[in-house]
């Protein structure tokens, strides 16, 4: 069965979109506009509990690699290039589990939700002033990937810990990052046509003020 844009456009009505760069604030900014205006919150991986269970090799191989899994030194160890792969096969995968949750959970109140669904598929089931891009120089979203303490990131980093050379994995994960945060990448969400806060390197707190922003652009405010 495929259910066409229109329909899925409709359905999705009441859900704003974050996406955008690693360390570009999306996880803070989508945490804090929840509590401001009462939305559902959707943080990063928010579809997990669901994709990691109903996920099958034949339908959604990327999703379902992290099944197969026996050490995640695996993961962490892996070319740069095949990290880069993966992770946008992963986003275009769970799309549709997103869409299917975000459908359920939004009938009856805004849900604001950080997403890593593709900007032509957000084109698609969205509309403008219901998506933000977030961006950051790419030395930001990789060298300061980990100065974070959301268990996810520090997870990752104890694996990496874990290598029997830290230095050669961690230097491995940072050039997969580097990948994800090209140039390329960057200038297919800065280009994409949604609205867009680029995060200075600057050393300001800038959250309210971006919190401002992306509301007055979400009509929020």
């Amino acid at each position: 069965m495929k259910i066409e844009n229109n329909i899925l456009k409709h359905y999705l009505k009441n859900v704003y979109f974050i996406t955008g760069t690693a360390y570009a604030g999306k996880s803070t900014t989508v945490k804090m506009l929840s509590e401001r205006y009462d939305m559902i919150f959707c943080g990063e991986n928010y579809h997990s509990k669901v994709s990691d269970t109903v996920a099958d090799p034949a339908h959604q191989p990327d999703i379902s690699y992290l099944n197969t899994l026996t050490d995640w030194r695996d993961f962490v160890l892996r070319s740069p290039e095949e990290y880069e792969r993966w992770i946008f096969g992963v986003g275009k995968e769970a799309a549709e589990f997103e869409a299917a949750e975000l459908i359920c959970i939004s009938q009856n109140k805004k849900v604001i939700v950080d997403t890593n669904i593709p900007v032509d598929i957000l084109k698609e089931i969205s509309d403008y002033d219901h998506v933000a891009v977030m961006l950051c120089p790419q030395s930001m979203s990789v060298e300061r990937f980990f100065d974070r303490s959301d268990p996810e990131k520090q997870f990752i980093f104890s694996v990496i810990q874990s290598c029997d050379d830290p230095e050669a994995a961690m230097e491995n994960y940072r050039r997969g990052l580097a990948l994800i945060n090209s140039k390329k990448h960057y200038d297919e969400l800065a280009n994409s046509g949604f609205f867009t806060v680029v995060r200075e390197d600057d050393g300001r707190d800038t959250r309210e003020e971006v919190c401002d922003k992306i509301a007055k652009h979400f009509g929020l405010i």
